[in-house]
């Protein structure tokens, strides 16, 4: 059991580690616009990864779902669940913090898997009725497209993805998550 500990302790940090040297690389990209306005409570709840340019953890992450809970603080619990290697691989769970740093638009976030690390997260597309999400960096190193749904039309995937390649990713690198729900 300490052993997994151990493990799980030093992913956390390699995470950190990594977000911290791409925050510093990332510096003289120019500024990654987020949405306007966010309405909080209406974006709480699960959203499915649908696809990611992953973090190290996240590769091979099977019905990936992060939910997000507004505490009374302001804070949000963040829960990231997924399948490690495929539908039936050993579950994972994850639970950083976010907080809310543009209090005017709601928008952009930091997140923090280890004190005293967070990491930019930035939210730079919502659906109107929010049931779609993009959620990027400023570095342009991770992101994540999301849905309140587990799969989405081809032609609503294209269009995201075309933002992502908007935003100066390189979309080569984006993945498709499988989801597989009972229905």
């Amino acid at each position: 059991m300490k052993n997994n500990y151990t493990k799980q302790i030093f992913k956390l940090f390699s995470v950190a580690g990594l977000l911290t040297l791409a925050a510093c690389q990332g510096a003289a990209l120019k500024p990654l616009p987020a949405v306007p306005q966010v309405d909080l409570p209406r974006f709480m709840g699960d959203w499915y990864v649908i696809a990611n340019i992953p973090t190290f953890i996240e590769t091979g992450a099977h019905n990936a779902i992060e939910s997000y809970k507004l505490d009374a603080d302001g804070t949000i619990a963040v829960t990231f669940t997924f399948r490690d290697g495929a539908f039936d691989g050993k579950p994972k769970q994850y639970k950083p913090r976010g907080f809310v740093r543009d209090t005017t638009s709601n928008a952009v976030w930091d997140m923090q898997f280890i004190w005293p690390i967070k990491a930019d997260y930035r939210i730079t597309y919502l659906a109107p009725d929010y049931s779609q999400t993009i959620i990027s960096r400023e570095q342009r190193d991770y992101v994540w497209i999301m849905a309140r749904t587990p799969s989405i039309p081809d032609a609503d995937y294209q269009h995201l993805a075309n933002l992502v390649r908007n935003q100066g990713y390189d979309v080569a690198r984006l993945q498709k998550v499988p989801q597989q729900w009972e229905k």
